[in-house]
């Protein structure tokens, strides 16, 4: 909701705090609306800003957004790494629940995963795109680092399966979460039902059968 009277912030705490404001104004309308209706005139309303002053904090919407799938994948590495901590030896269906299990918690993460590759990093600058790059990677290298530690792979079968899990996401994530009208075909039609997938357990199956298949392949 717009918030009335708007002023123009002056003082670098008022400016941060403005930031951080159209940053939760985003992450709000993506959680509510889905990342892909979210619009810079939106995200400006809800922070109480007007649409003109919000580019002297970002450049555009995908800027924005760009910063919560960065945010998403500290989160998300944060979350495994704890998960693993301090185990060894984990079985393949551990390991996948270990990767999944936070994604389905993050709701919002597995949509900007969709939109990170098909727009976001293409309508930012390069020292933008770079700097997430960079945040993307790091993300990677832990949850690497964490398989490696809790499990007997090598750091190549680790870091296959982190890169397969990111992959996998965000098609099966858009492809469980079908908009109104697949859904409304979906009760209307059950003969054509099963076109949709149950988000988790599918994740899940994939990437355990691709564990499997990484364990065999190293053995």
């Amino acid at each position: 909701m717009t918030k009335p009277g708007f002023q123009r912030a002056y003082s670098s705490e008022h400016k941060a705090q403005r930031a951080a404001d159209l940053m939760e104004a985003a992450r709000a309308l993506a959680a509510r609306d889905g990342v892909r209706g979210v619009t810079l005139t939106a995200i400006a309303q809800h922070a109480g800003v007007h649409v003109s002053a919000v580019r002297r904090y970002y450049a555009s919407r995908e800027e924005i957004l760009l910063n919560l799938a960065e945010e998403g994948y500290e989160d998300w590495s944060r979350a495994v790494t704890a998960q693993l901590s301090r185990r060894s030896d984990l079985t393949c269906a551990e390991l996948t629940r270990a990767l999944v299990a936070p994604l389905a918690e993050r709701p919002l993460f597995c949509d900007l995963l969709t939109h990170v590759t098909l727009s976001l990093e293409r309508e930012v600058t390069y020292e933008r795109v770079r700097t997430f790059k960079h945040a993307a990677g790091n993300a990677v290298a832990v949850v690497t680092g964490a398989i490696c530690t809790a499990s007997t792979f090598d750091r190549d079968q680790a870091q296959e399966l982190v890169v397969a899990t990111i992959a996998l996401t965000a098609p099966l994530w858009q492809a469980g979460h079908p908009g109104e009208n697949l859904a409304r075909l979906y009760r209307e039609e059950p003969a054509v039902a099963h076109i949709g997938i149950d988000f988790e357990p599918t994740l899940t199956r994939l990437l355990t059968a691709l564990c499997d298949g990484l364990t065999r392949n190293g053995s």
